[in-house]
Formats: structure tokens, C-alpha cells, sequence
């Protein structure tokens, strides 16, 4: 009985601390959240230190961290980001609001953090851009792995233009140049970035249409409901102390005229 007593005075500390560690919330991942981002600067970008950085990054941790969370940030190309929404392997993602193929897959924030303009960029001697039917039976030279919002699926379903695809901006620009096609599709702020050669001078660029950035939490997750009202609730809360912008108004926003009422 001595030497039974004796072994369980021994291990009981072991079995607190075991027990302690399954029941908190932090084993069991209850105040972390797992945050995808991607290659999107300057909005979010994985920088030089393998870090992740950008305004919509450090408005996440912002948000998460209001909400009583910690953010887990985990680096991922678009494709991937996709299917881990999917399953369920990451909680949310700060990105496009409206993707097609990730309809029913998530919840998106109500909060609309801030606007992302998707332009069309052409070679000085083209005409601006003022109406979409200028785009039409044009060679337009888009980005692989982005949907924009739907459009492109459109574009491929009634044939309005012709495709090709460019494995990032940098060389769609390069095609654009040789003139391996009229315009190339991108989102504006990715692609100033990127505006540094002396060649890129002869690039113009004219709006589309404005989408927003959001957050995008996973349905396979139980809790996606949940974790979309308590960052909401935080976002509004430091906009009350003044520490973010305001929720944006998206009626104002510009819709070039002419563009198709499928893809929004």
C-alpha cells in the first residue's frame, strides 16, 4: 500500500499538468485561429524574412487580437488556400470577397475592409478604356489562379474574348509588351508594385470595376458562424476608438459601363 501511495504521489503532478493541458482552450485551439495568406502585394506578401506583412495583414492581427484570438498566420499559394477552405484545414482567409468557386464553401465578413480595383492594362498607343465592349474580340491575357470575382469564367463561357493565361503579373506584362495580346487583366495595387522597369513607362492602366477585401471563414469549420460575428463585433469596436477606418459604403463604388451583371 506504502509503495502504491508512494508511486502516486510521484506521477500526480505529471497527471495534473496532463489534464490541464487537454482541458484548456489553447489545446484544444480555441484562441488560435489558423490564417492563410498569400503572394498579393502590397496588400499581403510574405516578406524577406519569411514573415507575413502587408495592411491587410496587420488589420487581421488587429481584428483577431480585439477579438480575443491569436492569429496563426500560414503562408499558401491561392489554389491551396481554396482547398484548405474547403476542408477545413484553416480557419479563414483575408481575402477577395465574391469568388465563385468558393460560394457555399465560406462565410464572408459583413465588414468590408477595403477596396481592391481590378483594371485593364494596355500599351500607350491604345485607346483608354471607357466602356467594356471595347474589350470584346480582344486578346486579353490573364493571370493563372485568378478568378476575378467570376469574370473570367464568363469570359470563358460566351467566348467575348480570346484568353491567355501568364503565370504572374510580371509576365503578362512582358507578353503585353510583345504584344502576345491587347490587354492584360490585374488588380491595380499588385501590379504598380511591380512598375519599376524603364520599359514598363509605355503601361497604362484604366478601372473595371472596384471588389473588396474580406475575411473568409470556413464552413467545415463548426464555428465559422461564430468567428465571423466576434471579428465583426471587433472590427466596429476599433472603429469606434478610432484605430481602423470606417465600414465602406459599396454603392459608391466605380462599375465601368457596359460590364456584364454575372460576374460580381
Amino acid at each position: 500500500m506504502r509503495r502504491f501511495l508512494n508511486l502516486f504521489l510521484r506521477l500526480a503532478p505529471a497527471w495534473i499538468l496532463a489534464i490541464s493541458i487537454l482541458a484548456s482552450p489553447a489545446w484544444a485551439g480555441a484562441d488560435k485561429l489558423r490564417i492563410a495568406y498569400t503572394e498579393f502585394p502590397p496588400i499581403e506578401y510574405q516578406n524577406e524574412r519569411g514573415e507575413p506583412a502587408g495592411p491587410f495583414i496587420e488589420l487581421t492581427r488587429k481584428v483577431v487580437e480585439e477579438a480575443g484570438y491569436e492569429a496563426e498566420f500560414i503562408f499558401l499559394p491561392v489554389s491551396r488556400i481554396y482547398l484548405y477552405l474547403k476542408s477545413g484545414t484553416i480557419d479563414l482567409w483575408p481575402g477577395l470577397a465574391g469568388i465563385p468557386s468558393l460560394q457555399g464553401e465560406v462565410l464572408e465578413s459583413w465588414v468590408n475592409a477595403f477596396p481592391v480595383k481590378l483594371n485593364v492594362w494596355y500599351l500607350e498607343d491604345t485607346d483608354a478604356l471607357t466602356h467594356f465592349e471595347q474589350l470584346k474580340g480582344k486578346s486579353v491575357i490573364v493571370i493563372a489562379g485568378y478568378t476575378y470575382g467570376g469574370l473570367l469564367s464568363w469570359f470563358e463561357r460566351t467566348e467575348y474574348v480570346t484568353l491567355t493565361k501568364a503565370p504572374d503579373t510580371r509576365a503578362a506584362l512582358e507578353m503585353l509588351k510583345l504584344k502576345r495580346g491587347d490587354y492584360v487583366l490585374d488588380y491595380l495595387q499588385p501590379l504598380k508594385e511591380i512598375l519599376t522597369y524603364p520599359s514598363d513607362s509605355k503601361i497604362r492602366g484604366s478601372e473595371l470595376r472596384s471588389r473588396y477585401a474580406a475575411w473568409l471563414f470556413s464552413l467545415a469549420s463548426s464555428r465559422a458562424a461564430l468567428l465571423r460575428d466576434e471579428l465583426d463585433d471587433a472590427y466596429l469596436r476599433l472603429v469606434r476608438r478610432g484605430v481602423v477606418s470606417p465600414v465602406r459604403d459599396t454603392d459608391s463604388d466605380y462599375i465601368i459601363p457596359g460590364f456584364p451583371d454575372g460576374p460580381r
